[in-house]
């Protein structure tokens, strides 16, 4: 078995794989939403803190398991640098004493691998991966073949829901809450302009669409922002930043119609764009993969499917050699 560690962001998380079965033996997960809702978004030192000592109160559960292990994994990059560094020095002691092998993930490929936990890899496929921290089109080929072909000039899909919802002291994380919001909302009752839309370049932008929320609801608080306008603000918002991804993805298939394409990340869990997205694939008879929502966002099973593939091809990695990334700049995805 292989026990896998995730702490990249706010999740404190370990998984046990079996190597031969692919079958998810244990996993858990510990969210932070509640302790960072009170600021408004994640504040890295305070999530370093509550992964101390929230991974080794669940690495007592996996005991049971020490004998079995052939590998420890640990997400590596991209993602916070302080709390990168908790999960990967769990893994480097646990590697240590139990003298077995390192294996260093890519949260990114975390991610499409989520599609995979218990189940066989489906490639070439198309994916989109949507997240807090990432908004970008991958060509995957194969674990060690991917290559990003489309991302955000600036933030995120993810980090813009956060933001809105930080706006107007909704909470977080803003994916959820703006959704829950929007659904009461009208949301044509706000005109925002749609990011990019002129722009014949496969790529995303939400600064400019999370200002034009700002100064409507600054335009609103004139008059003291109501429920209802914050019900609409949410819907017209939502609205628009979905509708800038399906632009550029019917652009992307006008260009090559994809046999597999697939939504992944924390923000894939947004029914509208999973919705939107399934329509586009059936019309075009495209063949949609969609992680679990329990997968969406981040956790250690992901990271575990990608450790079996690893370890299949001995992709170990020195406790010396390990280190951590927090941004990955390359058009492509190594590791």
């Amino acid at each position: 078995m292989i026990l896998s560690i995730e702490s990249s962001c706010d999740d404190s998380s370990i998984a046990i794989t079996d190597i031969k079965t692919k079958k998810l033996i244990y996993h858990k997960k510990i969210s932070q939403e509640l302790e960072h809702s009170v600021y408004g978004g994640v504040v890295p030192e305070l999530a370093a803190r509550l992964h101390v000592e929230a991974l080794p109160k669940i690495l007592v559960e996996c005991q049971e398991y020490f004998p079995k292990l052939k590998a420890i994994a640990v997400t590596n990059a991209p993602g916070l640098s302080v709390t990168l560094m908790e999960g990967v020095t769990m893994a480097k002691a646990l590697s240590l004493s139990f003298n077995i092998p390192l294996i260093a993930v890519n949260h990114l490929k975390g991610h499409i691998y989520s599609l995979f936990i218990e189940k066989e890899e489906v490639f070439p496929s198309t994916i989109l991966l949507v997240s807090g921290g990432h908004t970008q089109i991958i060509e995957a080929n194969s674990l060690s073949d991917m290559k990003i072909i489309a991302s955000t000039i600036d933030d995120s899909f993810g980090e813009s829901f956060d933001k809105v919802s930080k706006m107007m002291g909704l909470g977080y994380p803003g994916g959820p809450i703006v959704q829950e919001n929007g659904i009461k909302g009208n949301e044509n009752r706000f005109d925002f302009p749609v990011p990019l839309r002129q722009s014949p370049k496969i790529e995303f932008s939400y600064s400019g669409l999370k200002n034009a929320v700002r100064l409507q609801i600054e335009k609103l608080g004139d008059k003291e922002i109501n429920e209802q306008d914050k019900y609409d603000v949410c819907a017209s918002f939502e609205k628009t930043a979905v509708a800038h991804i399906m632009q550029k993805v019917k652009k992307l298939f006008k260009k090559k119609i994809p046999l597999n394409f697939a939504i992944v990340g924390g923000a894939s869990a947004n029914i509208r764009l999973r919705t939107s997205i399934e329509e586009l694939c059936n019309k075009n008879k495209t063949k949609l993969f969609l992680s679990e929502l329990k997968y969406c966002s981040d956790n250690a099973a992901m990271i575990g499917r990608v450790a079996i593939e690893q370890y299949k091809q001995k992709d170990f990695i020195s406790i010396e050699d390990i280190d951590i990334q927090t941004r990955i700049k390359e058009r492509s995805l190594p590791l």
